[in-house]
């Protein structure tokens, strides 16, 4: 396992300088991506993807506990060089490892069995889409432990009511049950970040949400909603709807108060909205 000095001569030798560019803070602490692993419950059979695995201080913590992990890493340099850190610090579970070159939002398939793990210490930029396209992409996911800004767990685990409930809390809360699991501190990192990070657990839905709308329509509405929180539903919809009276009108029929705001809502209830768009007309030709 890795500890601080190991990954600054890595660094040193792989001419590594850590970026706020892309969101690189590496995890200097064994006993933090130990925690990581135990906390994201990897069980023997799993096969694991993980995102910006960087010098590979998760990754050799995953390898030790899963069948397989595929790391998914966009940096040329840090790409180039994870295989040969595998093969020294673990060749005897070296083949259990692959390596996907490519920025995570472009991968559409992975080498190998699906993954049904993602574990990952995710760049705080590129946080949230990064883990809604992975959960939407590989349906086969059934667990998820994220390492992200504290700030971006809150928004994440929030439930309906909560003050930072919003746009990635119902996102998130379409394919998964989300809770926090954990705060981490700033000095496991190197560099240390100027912020708090959290943990945030993810498990996939036994049951999709119920609804005859599709999740882009459903993602149309939450989108509107928290473009405009301050206003009632009746108003912020009123574009979606082509007009207050019909967001009024899709409000009602779906049993939600046209004064109701969208952080009151839950998932469930923005597929209700969703169902009941007004049709429009079309125009005769």
């Amino acid at each position: 396992m890795f500890g601080a000095a190991d990954i600054r001569e890595l660094a040193s030798v792989l001419g590594v300088r850590p970026t706020k560019q892309k969101g690189q803070n590496f995890v200097i602490d064994a006993n933090t991506v130990r925690r990581i692993v135990r906390t994201a419950e990897v069980r023997p059979d799993d096969v694991v993807v993980e995102v910006g695995p960087g010098l590979g201080s998760l990754t050799l913590a995953l390898l030790e506990a899963a069948d397989r992990v595929t790391a998914v890493e966009i940096d040329d340099v840090l790409a180039a060089a994870l295989p040969a850190t595998i093969e020294a610090r673990m060749p005897a579970r070296a083949d259990r490892f692959a390596l996907v070159h490519s920025d995570a939002m472009l991968v559409k398939e992975l080498p190998g069995p699906a993954p049904t793990a993602l574990v990952a210490n995710l760049p705080y930029n590129v946080a949230v889409p990064v883990l809604l396209t992975m959960l939407d992409r590989f349906p086969t996911i059934e667990r998820t432990l994220v390492m992200v800004q504290a700030e971006v767990a809150d928004r994440l685990a929030a439930k309906p009511g909560n003050k930072v409930y919003g746009v990635p809390s119902v996102k998130a809360a379409w394919y998964c049950d989300v809770k926090r699991a954990g705060s981490i501190g700033r000095n496991v990192f190197w560099p240390a970040p100027n912020v708090d990070s959290g943990l945030v657990s993810l498990v996939r839905r036994a049951e999709p949400v119920k609804t005859t709308a599709t999740k882009r329509e459903v993602f149309a509405v939450v989108d509107a909603a928290f473009a405009q929180r301050r206003k009632t539903l009746r108003a912020a919809l009123s574009g979606w709807a082509g007009s207050a009276a019909g967001a009024e009108s899709a409000l009602v029929a779906a049993g939600i108060s046209p004064q109701a705001r969208g952080e009151g809502l839950t998932v469930e209830e923005f597929a209700r909205i969703a169902e009941n768009k007004p049709v429009h007309e079309q125009a005769a030709l």
